[in-house]
C-alpha cells in the first residue's frame, strides 16, 4: 500500500503489559492504545484480568496487581471491541513481534485471525536514526528528549510511541516518513509475479520455504523459526540489497515444508539443498568421499597423522579420528595450515620428505623450532600436535545406540550422528530405530553436535 504524499494512512500505537514473554503461555493484563486518524487523536486502554497469576516481579515492574484486574474483563469479553478500534490501521508497536504476538494469539485462541500491517519502532529508529548505538524505548526517550508519563504502563508506553512519530515527522520530514512506513510494512516490495494471498498462506512457524524459478526450477532454499517472516524479510530486502532483488525478479512461486521446531528446519534445510540443488545456494557438498587424520606413533616414537580415506572412515565409531574433510587436498592444506601456526615440523608430520639428519625446510626459514634435528624433543612435539588436534577431534557417539530428540510434537531419531527420520508415535518410532537407515552426512553431523551440547542436550531419549 503507497501511502500518499502529506497523508499517512490510520496509525494505532499500541503497548501492552503481560504476565510474562511467552505468548502460549502468558497473558496481557493490560492494553494502551493511541490512534493517529486525519490528524485527530484516539485514545482506548483496558486493563484486563489475564486469568493466571501475575509473578511478583511484573507486578513490581508494571504496578500491576491482581486486585487491579480480577473484577475486569478477561480478553475475550473486550475482544470485538479492540478489533474494531485496530481495523484498518497500521498496528505501530516497539518491539512489534511482542505485542503483536501476544494480540494475535489471544484472538487466535477465540477463533479470530488478526493480520494487521505492522510497524514496528525499533526498526523505524534503526532506518531513521541509524547513528543511534541502540534502539530500545528508553534509549529514544533519552535521545529525543520524551516526556515520560507513567512508564511500563499500556497507554503511557503508547503514548511515547505518538511522541516518537512527532520526533520522526519534525526531523526527517513528510516524504522520508512515508518512504520509510512503506519499506517496513513491506507490501510494496512483493515480487511482480507474487501476490499477496500466497504470502498469506505461509504459517509462521518454523520450516524451510522454496523459492521456485520458471519451470519450477528451485532458485532458493531456506530454514527460519518463522517462514512467513523470513521469507517477507527477502522482499523487503530486495529494495537496497542486490543479491535479494536478483531473486525477487526471478521468483515465480513459493513453496514451504514445516517442521515442529529449529532443529528440525536445519537438518531439513541441509537435506533439500543437497537433494534439489537450488542455483542461488551455497552449494554444500554430500559426504561420499569424507577423510580424517589419525595419530599414531612410528617406530622412533613420533606422532604421525595418518590419513583415514572414506573407505576406512567410520565416524562416530572411531575414537583417533580429527578434522573430517570433503577431500585429501583439503585435508592436507588444513594440516598444513596447523604446521605453519603451531611452528610444528612438516617433515615429521609427513607433509615433506624426511631425511635423518637434516632439518626440513620449515626449519632454514624459521617456521619449525627444530624438532627434526633434535633441537626440540620430540615428546615435546608430539604433545603440542596433540593438543592443537584435540580442537578437531570427531566426537565418538555418545550413546549406546539410537536416540530420539524430542522437538514439539515430533521426535528426530538418529543413530551413529546419522540422521534416520522423524517420528510422531512410539510406532513409526520403534520402526526408524530399529530398521531405519541414515547416511553420514558432515553438515548434519555439524548440527547435531551443537544441538546435543546446547538446547537440546536435556530432550533425548534413548531408545
Amino acid at each position: 500500500m503507497d501511502v500518499k504524499l502529506h497523508s499517512y494512512p490510520d496509525l494505532a500505537f499500541v503497548d501492552i503489559e503481560t504476565t510474562g514473554s511467552n505468548f502460549e503461555r502468558d497473558r496481557i493484563t493490560e492494553i494502551g492504545i493511541k490512534t493517529l486518524a486525519s490528524h485527530e487523536i484516539h485514545v482506548w486502554e483496558r486493563l484486563i484480568n489475564p486469568q493466571v497469576f501475575i509473578p511478583q516481579n511484573i507486578q513490581k515492574l508494571t504496578g500491576i496487581v491482581p486486585s487491579m484486574v480480577e473484577s475486569q474483563p478477561c480478553f475475550s469479553e473486550i475482544a470485538e471491541e479492540l478489533a474494531k478500534e485496530l481495523q484498518g490501521k497500521i498496528f505501530v508497536a516497539h518491539n512489534a513481534r511482542f505485542d503483536y504476538g501476544f494480540i494475535k494469539a489471544s484472538f487466535k485462541r477465540i477463533g479470530i485471525d488478526f493480520k494487521p500491517k505492522v510497524l514496528c519502532t525499533v526498526k523505524l529508529s534503526r532506518l531513521l536514526f541509524p547513528e543511534q548505538p541502540r534502539h530500545n524505548l528508553d534509549t529514544i526517550i533519552s535521545a529525543h528528549g520524551l516526556k515520560v508519563s507513567a512508564r511500563h504502563r499500556a497507554l503511557g508506553d503508547a503514548d511515547l510511541l505518538l511522541q516518537f512519530w512527532r520526533v520522526c515527522e519534525s526531523q526527517v520530514g513528510f516524504d522520508k516518513l512515508n518512504q520509510a512506513i512503506n519499506q517496513l510494512i513491506g507490501n510494496p516490495s512483493l515480487p511482480p509475479n507474487i501476490d499477496q494471498h500466497a504470502v498469506d498462506l505461509i504459517p509462521d512457524g518454523p520450516g524451510c520455504y522454496i523459492f521456485y524459478g520458471d519451470n519450477k526450477t528451485p532458485l532458493y532454499i531456506g530454514k527460519s523459526i518463522s517462514l512467513r517472516s523470513r521469507v517477507m524479510g527477502h522482499f523487503q530486502g530486495a529494495l537496497t540489497q542486490r543479491k535479494e532483488m536478483k531473486l525477487s525478479l526471478q521468483v515465480r512461486d513459493i513453496d514451504w515444508i514445516e517442521t515442529t521446531g529449529e532443529l528440525g528446519a536445519l537438518i531439513l534445510e541441509s537435506k533439500l539443498i543437497k537433494e534439489r540443488m537450488p542455483v542461488m545456494n551455497i552449494k554444500l557438498r554430500k559426504s561420499k568421499d569424507l577423510c580424517a587424520w589419525r595419530l599414531e606413533e612410528d617406530a622412533s616414537g613420533v606422532l604421525v597423522p595418518q590419513l583415514v580415506t572414506h573407505h576406512h572412515l567410520a565416524p562416530g565409531l572411531q575414537a583417533n579420528l580429527y578434522g573430517l574433510f570433503y577431500s585429501k587436498r583439503e585435508a592436507h592444506s588444513c594440516l598444513k595450515a596447523i604446521a605453519k601456526k603451531h611452528r610444528l615440523c612438516e617433515a615429521l608430520l609427513g607433509l615433506e620428505k624426511r631425511l635423518d639428519g637434516k632439518s626440513c625446510f620449515g626449519y632454514q626459514v624459521k617456521q619449525c623450532e627444530g624438532a627434526c634435528i633434535n633441537l626440540k624433543p620430540v615428546a615435546m612435539h608430539n604433545l603440542q600436535l596433540r593438543t592443537v588436534m584435540e580442537l578437531f577431534k570427531v566426537q565418538v557417539w555418545p550413546y549406546s545406540g539410537a536416540i530420539a530428540i524430542k522437538e514439539g510434537d515430533e521426535m528426530i531419531v538418529v543413530d551413529r550422528w546419522c540422521y534416520l527420520g522423524t517420528a510422531i508415535n512410539h510406532d513409526e518410532l520403534h520402526e526408524l530405530a530399529e530398521f531405519g537407515e541414515g547416511e553420514f552426512d558432515l553438515d548434519i553431523y555439524k548440527i547435531l553436535k551443537k544441538a546435543l551440547a546446547g538446547a537440546y542436550k536435556n530432550k533425548v531419549i534413548e531408545l
